[in-house]
């Protein structure tokens, strides 16, 4: 069977998925309320529609990889939404990270339209999804997860099945959580080596071959120590993600001691630098309070 997808959200995540199903070969129809982010995978052969329903018409699934739990229903549910467009039967694949009950919410208005949903957030970073290396986390019914594998595959280098819907959001979350703990530690734990006598760079490579390596301290790490802080991830993002990480926490009945204290820490960041600041800046709290940069030569801007 062939599908044609379409995809709408073509931010700094959601261009380099697309991107990786047109070069993979897929037929794939395109949305972002900014054409401009459309124009390398428009050159690369896919197709522009003018908003999401127009994209649903003219496909067997819809992709979604958004900013917010808003903005995907809006575009589910609203005027010239998907579900206006796609026809029963098909699917809606969504990309982007939500709340457990969010995504239950959202399939069940789908399904009210005939729709069925799969959520498949992705975890490892911008970088490894312009390679098509990133990690994809799948949520919702065996059929659906079997029938779109080929398209996860084309996106992603490690693919799981977290279970029905709603799992894999929570496994992602949990993932983000982790990765913002481990941001603020690799902060501090530089900066202790600087104030400390030792070299950053020689700090950033002992601290990558020890046991407090981190896959945050090997990537972030290296644009903390450039100055860009460029992870392509914003303030505003992070601290949407520690929310659903705290929810989770009082839903289960689990203290997440570590993930309140990451949660103040970057709502005070970014009170000071701005929501679209990229989420690495949280650092340079630390650097302005203590009155030292972490810089070395060598590391790059973007990774």
């Amino acid at each position: 069977m062939t599908i044609t997808y379409g995809f709408i959200g073509l931010g700094h995540l959601g261009r380099h998925l697309a991107g990786s199903l047109v070069r993979a070969g897929f037929s794939v129809v395109v949305n972002d309320l900014d054409r401009g982010n459309a124009e390398d995978l428009l050159n690369a052969g896919a197709r522009w529609a003018d908003d999401p329903q127009a994209v649903a018409e003219a496909v067997d699934a819809v992709i979604t990889c958004l900013p917010s739990p808003k903005v995907s229903e809006r575009v589910l549910t609203g005027e010239r939404g998907i579900l206006s467009g796609l026809k029963s039967g098909g699917t809606w694949i969504e990309m982007s990270t939500l709340d457990e009950q969010e995504v239950l919410r959202l399939a069940k208005i789908a399904a009210e339209h005939g729709v069925r949903m799969v959520e498949s957030p992705v975890t490892g970073g911008v970088h490894l999804a312009a390679t098509a290396e990133i990690t994809v986390i799948i949520g919702g019914d065996e059929d659906l997860y079997a029938l779109h594998l080929p398209a996860f595959q084309a996106m992603g280098k490690r693919i799981f099945r977290a279970g029905p819907l709603g799992k894999a959001a929570v496994i992602k979350v949990i993932t983000n959580m982790l990765a913002f703990i481990h941001l603020i530690a690799t902060g501090e734990a530089l900066m202790l080596a600087k104030k400390g006598g030792i070299d950053l760079t020689d700090a950033f490579n002992i601290i990558k071959a020890s046991s407090g390596n981190s896959f945050v301290h090997e990537t972030e790490g290296q644009v903390i120590l450039n100055g860009s802080y460029n992870i392509n991830f914003t303030m505003d993002l992070a601290c949407k993600d520690l929310g659903f990480a705290m929810g989770f926490g009082r839903d289960f009945g689990v203290p997440l001691d570590l993930a309140s204290h990451a949660l103040q820490t970057f709502i005070r960041a970014r009170s000071v630098y701005g929501g679209d600041a990229w989420s690495s800046q949280v650092v340079k709290l630390l650097e302005d309070a203590v009155g030292t940069d972490l810089r070395a030569p060598g590391f790059p801007a973007e990774l």
